[in-house]
């Protein structure tokens, strides 16, 4: 019965509180939601439970939480309620992940469609399960059957949803002469797009290596299509087949693009790694029977390490390494700096910046260019934390590495 109660209220509507997938609703790390309470104190604590290890990040529909974690020697996904923290279901996803330098554990986030919960482990297990009690319905090894090493940090990408399609990275070649050499990277899959129904393989494109960002879906230039920021480039996929619209060569020290592009209406989009490349906004337009990308600036000031940018009224919030930043979208020139949070990541919401520390401390700034000016800053978690803050419902989820957390925000008393 409760299976069938949640089945009807997800697909009744998709809920104005929800936070169904990486970045929330929009995937551009923006909340809708008015009317929050910012305490100058610690915030009500709701619950608190005990997770694994992992980076993976939290997301929420219809009164329920899923993210994932690894603990013993494997990794799930698992749904708790967002009222309480009680655990509901998990699955196994695959085996405990283990990297020394990044952490262990998965990374990508889980993305919810309706009754659907996707969600990829960290060695490439794809799964999708039934959102109400977890039952899979369908599974791929990408790693196996795209013929992918899996990358030295993990799959990271987190599945898009866009019409009939589940979109990710999948594989490419490896930049290793010799694993390119042992392995056949004719085909390219580096993007793929796969019927989100039944698993079954729709267009696969490109043949670069992947690395850990997610895909972003837009309209630019009247053209519906896909952001896909590879190690090697920034490119535009039509959703109908998978065929290049444009391409930005982007190369950087260590092959890692972790940041998602960021889209800026109506026709541009920033991108920025952790390295000297640091960051740059390009505008899509038509140009004879095609689209290109045409670069309106690029400078230092902005070198997203992992955590994505956030664009609010105008502006780009985000963090330098460690150095937490606005800058003007239009132009790239700086507005203000302020350290203290370490490598943090941040999203928006009621006009505010909700900013994780790297070390666990969660601040609430006003989202303004002015200059930065700080709510609160109280610690939550302790530990390293890399994943982004969620909110849905008026309640912030954070997690580390052994627990998530769920915080009061609303102002009244429900």
């Amino acid at each position: 019965m409760k299976n069938a109660i949640f089945a009807l209220l997800v697909v009744s509507s998709a809920h104005a509180g929800d936070w169904p997938q990486w970045l929330g609703p929009e995937r551009n790390g923006v909340s809708t939601e008015t009317g929050l309470h910012w305490p100058a104190s610690e915030p009500k604590v709701q619950w608190r439970i005990p997770l694994g290890h992992g980076f993976s990040g939290i997301s929420i529909a219809a009164g329920r939480v899923f993210t994932m974690f690894a603990t013993g020697g494997d990794e799930y996904a698992v749904c708790v309620s967002a009222q309480s923290g009680e655990e509901l279901w998990r699955f196994r996803t695959g085996p405990y992940y283990e990297e020394g330098q990044g952490g262990d554990g998965p990374r990508s986030t889980p993305t919810i469609d309706g009754t659907t919960v996707y969600v990829l482990g960290a060695t490439g297990k794809l799964f999708a399960l039934d959102a109400a009690s977890g039952k899979e319905i369908w599974s791929k090894d990408l790693a196996a059957e795209f013929a992918s090493e899996v990358p030295k940090w993990g799959f990271s990408t987190s599945p898009l949803v866009e019409g009939d399609l589940l979109l990710l990275e999948a594989g490419g070649v490896d930049g290793n002469f010799v694993v390119d050499l042992i392995i056949d990277r004719e085909t390219a899959v580096t993007a793929v797009a796969l019927d989100k129904r039944t698993g079954a393989t729709v267009w696969t494109a490109l043949n670069e290596k992947m690395s850990y960002s997610s895909p972003v879906a837009f309209t630019a230039a009247g053209v519906r299509q896909l952001a896909y920021f590879t190690a090697y480039a920034l490119t535009g996929l039509s959703p109908t087949d998978g065929s290049v619209l444009w391409q930005v060569p982007w190369k950087t020290r260590w092959d890692v693009s972790a940041a998602t592009p960021v889209f800026i209406a109506p026709d541009k989009l920033f991108i920025s790694t952790g390295d000297d490349s640091g960051g740059a906004v390009f505008r899509i337009a038509a140009e004879g029977d095609g689209l290109v990308a045409k670069q309106l600036w690029q400078n230092k000031k902005m070198k997203n390490h992992f955590g994505t940018s956030v664009l609010y009224d105008g502006h780009l919030y985000g963090f330098d390494k460690s150095i937490l930043k606005c800058l003007d979208a239009a132009t790239g020139a700086e507005q203000w700096k302020t350290r203290g949070y370490g490598k943090g990541t941040l999203i928006i919401a009621d006009g505010h910046l909700v900013i994780l520390g790297e070390e666990g401390q969660l601040g609430v700034a006003v989202a303004t260019p002015q200059s930065f000016v700080e709510k609160s800053n109280y610690p939550v978690l302790e530990g390293r934390c890399w994943t982004i803050p969620s909110l849905a419902d008026g309640r912030v989820y954070v997690r580390n590495e052994s627990e998530l957390v769920c915080l009061d925000m609303r102002g009244d008393a429900r």
